[in-house]
């Protein structure tokens, strides 16, 4: 990977914050390392800038789906991760799980993606939107983290809340699901991530950690 100066990870940033919403899939949300001049890490260097300009983010439009939310045609057939999730029913603290891929656009050329995962912990009235990441991804905590705050930014909450029939007053949450050991856990518990965690604290972002104990798959 080529190595960069600290302000050009900023000019990066300046130039893609003309569409916040597709800020995720810019590949220098990726990147790993530090800056060849002031030594930061990549992703610190990005944190600080959103933590800078937060207000950005927050002006990520809504999209409206005329269709439901919920779709009829999830059947759990398809072999993943994301799949078997839904097909053990529940993920213990994080409830029952109510759905899979979930789809936020309205029109095709809609610039929105998928929920992973949706769940409900009746107990709390919380509803989990949950961005799923495989045992061997590599994306950095700060990629889940713009993705599944996006998707959140984009939902129409209150019709999603009417489309899977849950309370007017259900909260929800976004979360990152990323496996325990896995690239981000060890980003998150390992490095240095001051701003990153800020970040996320400033967002309301809390992520979660899954095991695999042969077929079932658990929140630690």
């Amino acid at each position: 990977m080529a190595e960069y100066t600290r302000e050009e990870i900023i000019k990066k940033l300046q130039d893609s914050s003309k569409d916040m919403s597709t800020l995720y899939t810019q590949t220098f949300i990726n990147y790993t390392g530090k800056t060849t001049d002031t030594k930061e890490k990549y992703t610190e260097v990005i944190a600080v800038w959103l933590l800078n300009n937060i207000n950005l983010l927050y002006k990520i439009k809504k999209i409206t789906r005329l269709s439901s939310y919920k779709v009829d045609s999830h059947d759990g057939r398809h072999r993943s991760p994301t799949v078997a999730i839904y097909n053990q029913g529940s993920l213990n603290i994080l409830g029952k799980v109510l759905d899979y891929q979930t789809p936020l656009k309205n029109e095709q050329d809609d610039k929105a993606g998928k929920i992973d995962i949706v769940s409900y912990n009746k107990d709390i009235k919380t509803v989990y939107l949950l961005e799923l990441k495989n045992e061997d991804n590599e994306e950095t905590m700060l990629s889940c983290v713009l993705k599944i705050f996006t998707h959140l930014r984009i939902l129409d909450t209150d019709k999603f809340l009417f489309d899977f029939g849950l309370p007017k007053d259900t909260k929800i949450k976004a979360s990152p699901l990323v496996f325990f050991n896995g690239s981000q856990y060890k980003e998150m518990v390992e490095g240095n991530n001051k701003f990153l965690k800020q970040l996320m604290d400033k967002l309301d972002i809390e992520p979660f950690y899954i095991i695999k104990n042969s077929n079932y798959y658990a929140i630690v």
